[in-house]
């Protein structure tokens, strides 16, 4: 493991997820360090946030390439070169082909704004609150072939209030994401997090990282 732990932040949009991450995990408020943030849109808010924290930004657009494969080949490339321990979804708003996940085995991870294996997909939010579910929440999970699929790291529940609408969900879900996210970049900086190598969905939070 490097030091300090390498960080490769993707994002799509604002960079709320960003920001927490540069205010709680990036150095020198904590163990590690963005060393490079990812923008599918030049235009995107969460650009101007690393830049105003002197992180590296680079953009790869989706109809930078022909195809899925040659835009996620590219996309490899970049964040290669910044020599990541860890690959962050935060707002990363295209699905990633094996062209970029089989780059980086075990190190790129995703937050979902529900209790995954629940609401899967673009539509969480709406489709708890139209299933009149009393519960969701929010996964950081492991980011493999199979969009949502990849086993979950931390989870944590949020109500669902009656009279709730999707924006009002949303920001309590947004809480809540901004609190696990750092965590969970924190205990893999740590060594903290242990994926069962002969049965790959189970992942164990260990007490102390290795010595």
């Amino acid at each position: 493991m490097s030091s300090p732990y390498r960080v490769v932040v993707l994002i799509s949009g604002s960079g709320t997820n960003l920001q927490r991450l540069i205010e709680t995990v990036h150095a020198p408020a904590g163990a590690s360090e963005i060393v490079l943030v990812v923008s599918s849109r030049a235009d995107a808010p969460g650009v101007e946030r690393a830049k105003r924290a002197g992180i590296p930004t680079t953009v790869v657009a989706r109809g930078a390439s022909e195809d899925r494969t040659a835009r996620d080949r590219a996309l490899a490339d970049a964040v290669a070169q910044a020599q990541p321990d860890l690959v962050v979804l935060a707002g990363w708003m295209s699905i990633l082909t094996g062209a970029f996940l089989d780059r980086f085995p075990d190190r790129v991870i995703n937050l979902h704004p529900s209790l995954l294996p629940a609401f899967p997909g673009m539509h969480a939010i709406e489709e708890a609150l139209a299933w009149g579910v009393r519960w969701t929440g929010v996964t950081i999970h492991y980011v493999e072939h199979e969009v949502d699929g990849g086993p979950p790291i931390l989870q944590e529940p949020v109500p669902v209030v009656y009279g709730d609408t999707p924006d009002s969900l949303r920001e309590r879900i947004r809480e809540a994401e901004h609190r696990l996210l750092p965590v969970a970049v924190g205990l893999f900086a740590a060594g903290r997090v242990l994926r069962d190598p002969t049965s790959p969905r189970q992942v164990q939070i260990l007490e102390e990282g290795p010595s």
